[in-house]
C-alpha cells in the first residue's frame, strides 16, 4: 500500500485520469473529492463488498445445467 500525506486543496493523481482531492479536514473525519471518467465506478468499500455478496448470492441461486437440461424439452 502506497501512503501519501496530503493537505487541505492538495490532491493525489491516479494514473492520468483519476484525480482525488482533499476537500476538508474536520476532527478524524477526512473529506475527499474524487475526478474519474463516468465508465469508472467508484464505491465506499463497504457499499462494495455488499454488491460483491449480492452477486455471489444470486450465482448460487442460478439453477445447474442438469436442472436446466431436465426442464426444457429434448429435440427427436
Amino acid at each position: 500500500m502506497l501512503i501519501l500525506s496530503r493537505k487541505k486543496n492538495e490532491t493525489i493523481m491516479v494514473g492520468n485520469d483519476i484525480e482525488i482531492a482533499i476537500v476538508a479536514i474536520d476532527g478524524d473525519q477526512v473529506k475527499i473529492g474524487i475526478n474519474a471518467p463516468k465508465e469508472i465506478e467508484i464505491y465506499r468499500k463497504e457499499v462494495y463488498l455488499s454488491i460483491q455478496e449480492a452477486n455471489m448470492q444470486a450465482v448460487e441461486q442460478i439453477p445447474s445445467l442438469e436442472i436446466l437440461k431436465n426442464i426444457l424439452p429434448t429435440k427427436k
